[in-house]
C-alpha cells in the first residue's frame, strides 16, 4: 500500500466523510445532496457468492438524467461502441454534475461485471495488458498488429492508448487512431485515445474507469498504452494484470537508457523491429535483458519475466507472444496472485484518488486560497521553511472547516 504523507489524514478528516459501513445486509449513504454520495448499494449475502447491486435511490436524478445512464448503461451491456465512447467521454468529463452521473454509471457496470465474473467462476472476464516503451520502440505498430490477430481469433479488443495533451487544446497530440488505421476500421475492436490532461505520469485519472467501462461492454482483452516517459510506467503497471516492456533493437547503451525500476516491474520484455538488418542486434539486445532479469530481484512466485523477439513487419514471433503472455495469466490465476494484484490495484486506485480530491478541496478552501500567495512569497524568499508555510496553511484550513 502507498505511504500517506504527512499531515494528509488529519487533511482527510476534515472532508466530509462516508458513513460507516454497518452489520448485515444493507449499507449506505445519508442524503447529502451529491448525486454520487446519494447512491445506495444492497449486498446480499449467501453460502457461495456476494453480490453487490446499485439501486439507484438518487433523491435528486431528474428524469432526463435517468434516461441518459439508462441509455449508455443499456448501450454498454449491448457492445455498442458509440454507447462506450459517450460513456468514457462522461468519466472524463470536469463538469461537477457530470462526474456524478458517471459514478452512477460505473456502479452499475461495476455490479454486471462482478455478475460476469461469478458466471465464469470467479475468475476476471477480461486480460489486462499494459504497454510502455521509449518512443520508437515501435508500439502503434505492434498494438495493430496484435489486435488484428486476436479479433481474428474471435477475441474483442480495446486499446486505451494515453495520448500526451497539446498545451493550447489540451487535446491528444499524437491521435493513435491514425496510426492504427486498420484496427480502427474492425469492429472487434475499439481505440480510443485519452489526452493526458497535463497529469503527471502520463495516465489520466480516468484510466481505471475506463477500463471497467470496457469490459463492461464486452472486451476481453484491454490494452493499456501509455506514453513511456517518466512516470507513466510506473502508474499503469498498478491497473493493469501484466506489465509490458517494449524495446527497439538499436539505439545504444539500451540498458543505461531504461531506469531500472521499469525493468523490474516488467513481467516480459519484448524486443522490436526484429527483421531484416535488425536480427543480429535484436538477439543481442535479448540476450542482454535475459542476463539483466537474472540480477533482478523476482517479484512473482508463479512467474519469471521473459525477453521475447518479434516482427511487426512479417508477424514473426506475435503468435508465440500471445502464448506467452496467456501462460502468465494461467500462472497468475493459478497461484491466485492475479487477483491478489488486482485486490491491492483497487487499494491504490482509492487512495490516488483520494489524495487528488483531498488537494482540490484544500486548494480551493477560502482560508487556504487568501493565505496561500503571502505564503508562498515568504518561501521563495526564504523568510520561513516549506516545512512550516505547510503547516500554517493546514491551519488555516483545519480551524476554519
Amino acid at each position: 500500500m502507498m505511504g500517506v504523507p504527512s499531515g494528509f489524514l488529519e487533511l482527510c478528516q476534515r472532508l466530509p466523510l462516508l458513513s460507516a459501513l454497518r452489520n448485515g445486509s444493507r449499507w449506505g449513504w445519508k442524503n447529502s445532496g451529491n448525486l454520487a454520495t446519494n447512491v445506495f448499494l444492497r449486498t446480499y449475502t449467501s453460502k457461495r457468492s456476494v453480490s453487490t447491486a446499485p439501486g439507484l435511490h438518487v433523491a435528486d436524478l431528474t428524469e432526463r438524467e435517468k434516461g441518459v445512464v439508462d441509455k449508455l448503461y443499456n448501450g454498454l451491456v449491448t457492445s455498442h461502441r458509440a454507447a462506450l465512447a459517450e460513456s468514457i467521454t462522461l468519466v472524463e468529463t470536469q463538469h461537477p454534475r457530470k462526474k456524478e452521473l458517471a459514478q452512477v454509471l460505473l456502479q452499475r457496470v461495476l455490479a454486471y461485471r462482478q455478475e460476469q465474473e461469478i458466471a465464469n467462476g470467479n475468475q476476471p472476464v477480461a486480460f489486462r495488458i499494459g504497454l510502455s516503451g521509449p518512443p520508437g520502440a515501435g508500439k502503434s505498430t505492434f498494438i495493430e498488429v496484435l489486435g488484428k490477430m486476436l479479433t481474428a481469433q474471435d477475441h474483442r479488443v480495446s486499446v486505451l492508448a494515453v495520448d500526451p495533451s497539446s498545451c493550447t487544446t489540451g487535446g491528444s497530440l499524437m491521435g493513435d487512431k491514425t496510426r492504427m488505421t486498420e484496427l480502427s476500421r474492425d469492429m472487434k475492436a475499439f481505440i480510443r485515445p485519452s489526452p493526458t490532461a497535463l497529469h503527471l505520469g502520463g495516465v489520466t485519472r480516468t484510466t481505471n474507469e475506463a477500463i471497467v467501462l470496457c469490459e463492461g461492454s464486452g472486451y476481453d482483452v484491454v490494452l493499456v498504452e501509455t506514453v513511456g516517459v517518466g512516470q507513466s510506467e510506473f502508474a499503469v503497471a498498478d491497473m493493469v494484470d501484466m506489465f509490458v516492456l517494449l524495446i527497439p533493437p538499436a539505439g545504444g547503451d539500451e540498458l543505461q537508457g531504461i531506469k531500472r525500476g521499469i525493468i523490474e516491474m516488467a513481467d516480459l520484455v519484448v524486443v522490436t523491429k526484429s527483421d531484416g538488418d535488425l536480427v543480429a542486434p535484436a538477439r543481442r539486445i535479448q540476450a542482454e535483458y535475459t542476463s539483466a532479469l537474472k540480477l533482478l530481484r523476482k517479484k512473482s512466485k508463479s512467474w519469471r519475466p521473459k525477453v521475447v523477439r518479434v516482427s511487426s513487419e512479417t508477424g514473426e514471433g506475435v503468435v508465440d507472444l500471445w502464448n506467452t503472455m496467456l501462460a502468465f495469466k494461467a500462472a497468475g490465476l493459478q497461484s491466485g496472485e492475479l487477483l491478489t494484484r488486482r485486490r491491492n490495484q483497487q487499494r491504490v486506485w482509492m487512495w490516488n484518488l483520494i489524495q487528488e480530491n483531498a488537494l482540490r478541496h484544500f486548494q480551493e478552501h477560502p482560508a487556504v486560497r487568501s493565505t496561500l500567495p503571502h505564503l508562498e512569497q515568504r518561501v521563495t524568499r526564504g523568510e520561513i521553511s516549506p516545512g512550516l508555510a505547510a503547516d500554517l496553511l493546514l491551519k488555516a484550513y483545519t480551524s476554519t472547516s
